[in-house]
């Protein structure tokens, strides 16, 4: 494990990444029972996206963990997902045969930018502070998800978002699980995320939050995926609406997965002297293949998840983290049961606590430069009011070229950076 991993390098050790897989595993394992309750409504069977969802998940993983050296796993991505039944099936009425086909492709254009390097580009291309600002925002956003996955804030029609009720239920649940793990936290207890999720599961279950299944049973066989369920016509896949499809993945797709691995390496410490993120050709080539392995297999688009830093917040720093996520996806596949145990109450908090932990960045920021704070604030602030990692990306370039501009500070926009500002306002042009 040393000489694969470098566990000594980076200041580490065998059972602190062991824990920190573990912790990834648990936070995100929620996608193998989101994941196919969401595409079954566009009429895939929710056995064979299941097997999909756990094989395409372990693959991508164990690529970012013997190529890049990572903490970070992947799984189909939250969002993609919920693109691919409700906006392409639903609503454009395609199959999702067609849509599984434009993921496909998508992904073998990624191969494609990957190892010409242009992905790379793009993040080397975003300034010092909005990658500082990603961190942060991307802390808010997981904060904010985790806050309403456990029901604490809820949809409210008069102030848009408010206080659910938190003297009962999951909501009570999961802030009970917060206080666990602030306190072992701030005892220093090692794991002190992954033994929150587990007390808090435990607690669970005089609540009646932790449901034990009549008949219950550990094991589980797996259901075939969907190999190759393709739809390669020329009528469906050579017209304006496909290629707005097609777009559409591809644009979230980078944004998101350059996010996740902005945020959770520089929270992780792994960003060098120069700002740039350690052999990340090999973490977006996983993503990419992740993608390809997926639709081959039936399921919508893979990505870096956002998740991984609550791995990197109990030790993870090397490709063992992924490792053990990764052995733990295939395991799921026959004992889906145990995870399906771990209510989202029980998870929730540790999003929460990831949020409190890469906000760290913030107080390196700029903010006495208005060309540089400003942008860092957008980009900040939209990622949890947007619910989108990618658009809060997309505010942050567009003002800080705006800005740099309007200051008559051209020197400090790159190509690339000019080249994303234009991508973006024609984005909003082909809406």
């Amino acid at each position: 494990m040393e000489k694969v991993f470098k566990l000594k390098a980076h200041g580490t050790t065998f059972q602190r990444e062991v824990v920190a897989g573990l912790t990834t595993f648990l936070t995100m394992a929620y996608i193998l029972a989101v994941n196919p309750e969401m595409l079954s409504k566009a009429g895939m069977p929710w056995g064979g996206v299941f097997t999909a969802t756990v094989i395409a998940s372990a693959l991508a993983t164990l690529v970012m963990a013997f190529t890049a050296n990572l903490p970070i796993a992947l799984a189909p991505g939250m969002g993609l997902n919920a693109f691919f039944t409700y906006a392409v099936v639903l609503g454009m009425g395609y199959s999702w045969q067609i849509a599984l086909t434009a993921v496909f492709l998508e992904g073998i254009l990624f191969i494609i930018l990957s190892l010409l390097k242009v992905r790379e580009a793009i993040i080397n291309a975003i300034p010092v502070n909005l990658r500082k600002a990603v961190a942060v925002g991307i802390g808010l956003f997981i904060a904010l998800i985790g806050f309403a996955n456990a029901g604490i804030v809820v949809g409210d029609t008069g102030t848009v978002i408010g206080l659910g009720n938190v003297t009962m239920g999951a909501p009570l649940l999961a802030l009970l699980g917060l206080i666990i793990m602030i306190v072992l936290f701030t005892l220093k207890i090692p794991g002190s995320i992954l033994l929150g999720i587990i007390i808090t599961t435990i607690i669970g279950i005089p609540f009646g939050i932790t449901n034990i299944p009549k008949g219950w049973s550990p094991v589980s066989m797996p259901a075939a995926p969907l190999f190759f369920a393709f739809d390669f016509t020329p009528e469906s896949i050579l017209t304006f609406k496909f290629f707005i499809v097609f777009f559409t993945f591809l644009f979230v797709d980078i944004f998101d997965t350059v996010g996740t691995l902005v945020g959770v390496t520089t929270q992780a410490g792994l960003i060098d002297k120069n700002g740039k993120i350690p052999r990340v050709k090999q973490a977006l080539l996983a993503d990419a293949v992740g993608t390809v392995a997926g639709a081959a297999l039936g399921t919508s688009t893979v990505t870096s998840y956002v998740e991984s830093a609550a791995g990197v917040a109990a030790g993870g720093r090397t490709g063992l983290t992924s490792f053990m996520t990764a052995i733990l996806f295939l395991l799921a596949l026959f004992f889906s049961p145990f995870f399906l145990l771990i209510p989202s109450a029980a998870t929730a908090p540790a999003l929460i606590m990831v949020g409190y932990l890469m906000l760290k960045p913030v107080t390196t920021i700029d903010f006495t430069d208005p060309t540089e704070g400003i942008p860092a604030f957008l980009a900040i602030i939209m990622m949890p009011f947007a619910y989108s990692i990618a658009d809060g990306i997309v505010y942050g370039v567009l003002a800080y070229v705006v800005l740099k501009v309007a200051a008559n500070k051209f020197k400090d926009i790159s190509i690339v950076t000019w080249i994303l500002f234009v991508v973006f306002l024609l984005r909003f042009v082909l809406k």
